[in-house]
């Protein structure tokens, strides 16, 4: 449906000097959009019926040329949309009309964004950016719009339609926090006019829901690691899981990456490739038992996860993600099978860690409780703030 165009003497509002503003009228969809001319006409100048000033208006011709210059304008700019099948609304029509703003789709930054990250080889991100992307294409069949298409019943629709798809309070808000993103770079490029922020009443924060807690008491830990595998894989699983609680609850990701060259003197020596910060941990007897297991002269990886033939970052995060599907899936029966108060995946060994720390003795100042999105914070200032001692110490309270 095309867009109507229309020029209105405002009787709403007022000026200062008794004057009314002109004001292009963009009706769409049932919606108008009104934007000031820049001029202002008495009323009494106006002639309401046929939208147009009077014959005695002393700026008959020269308001009359600026209505039909601005018409023109409007009119040639949805010429342009409807030739390239681009979808608009009153809102992102008025904004390609009134330029400053470059306008982009939002495929076009999605992209844009795309391939900076994977040039970056920033494969967390990338694929919070994938999944967005993908997740806004099936809910409106392409991206072919602009971001100042993108208001507050915008968001609501989206947010219902991922409610139905059966996506927690969590899940909703990464995809949300990323769009909020990627407007916010929109905005920096001068593609979407600020004042059409849609985030300042939509409210992201509202799909935060606190994680329960998902720590694991020492007790529980010895039963994991006196469970019996009933494969191969299962065993890695379990493997993995009691590697990362002994050594610090270190993640999944940074596991897989670990080599020979990252034991040093009996110490773990990694760099956390989520904050890029340095890590040494006293390595505990059982772990050395574990490195023994699956030591492979072949393969420099302390872990049956990445191989030599994982070459490009691509090729390992492909495979990473693949292999930590596997793992939770096993730990994930293994919980059930054991009855465990908490769904068990790698992640709680880092949660469990931190809070067998805390019963030990550890400094609350250190180590929280809780360890929920800013458990990544939380965690990461412990790690980087033991001394060896109080590591040593520590690790002592684990098994």
């Amino acid at each position: 449906m095309n867009a109507t165009i229309n020029v209105l003497c405002y009787k709403s509002k007022t000026l200062s000097n008794g004057e009314n503003p002109l004001m292009i009228c963009v009706s769409k969809n049932g919606k108008r959009t009104y934007k000031s001319l820049g001029v202002s006409v008495n009323p009494i100048y106006w002639d309401f019926d046929k939208n147009k000033p009077k014959r005695n208006c002393l700026d008959k011709e020269q308001i009359e040329k600026l209505i039909i210059e601005k018409l023109k304008v409007f009119n040639r700019t949805i010429l342009e949309l409807n030739a390239t099948q681009k979808e608009y609304t009153s809102d992102s029509l008025i904004d390609k009309v009134e330029k400053p703003f470059k306008l982009k789709t939002v495929e076009t930054i999605f992209n844009e964004q795309i391939n900076i990250l994977q040039k970056a080889q920033n494969l967390g991100s990338l694929h919070l950016y994938k999944y967005t992307y993908k997740s806004l294409k099936t809910f409106n069949g392409h991206l072919n719009f602009y971001f100042s298409d993108i208001d507050l019943v915008w968001l609501k629709k989206f947010e219902n339609w991922l409610r139905n798809k059966n996506l927690s309070d969590n899940s909703i808000g990464i995809i949300y926090r990323t769009l909020r993103t990627v407007y916010n770079i929109a905005i920096e490029e001068k593609c979407v006019n600020p004042q059409l922020y849609p985030f300042r009443s939509y409210k992201v924060s509202k799909l935060h829901k606190e994680t329960a807690k998902r720590a694991l008491t020492k007790s529980d830990i010895k039963r994991i690691a006196n469970y019996k595998a009933s494969n191969e894989r299962e065993q890695l699983s379990l493997d993995i899981f009691i590697f990362s609680y002994l050594m610090g609850g270190i993640n999944f990701v940074d596991i897989a990456s670990l080599t020979k060259d990252n034991i040093i003197n009996n110490q773990l020596i990694y760099t956390r490739k989520k904050t890029d910060k340095l890590i040494k941990l006293p390595i505990h007897p059982t772990v050395y038992k574990l490195i023994a297991k699956y030591h492979n002269p072949e393969n420099p990886h302390l872990f049956p996860i990445l191989f030599p033939y994982h070459k490009t970052q691509q090729q390992k995060a492909n495979r990473i993600h693949k292999i930590i599907g596997k793992t939770n899936k096993d730990l994930k029966e293994i919980g059930k099978s054991l009855k465990l108060p908490v769904t068990l995946t790698t992640y709680v060994a880092r949660h469990s860690f931190a809070t067998v720390l805390k019963r030990s003795g550890v400094s609350t100042s250190i180590i929280s409780e809780s360890l929920g999105h800013s458990s990544e914070r939380v965690t990461q200032i412990y790690l980087d703030s033991f001394d060896n001692s109080q590591i040593d110490n520590a690790m002592k309270y684990l098994m």
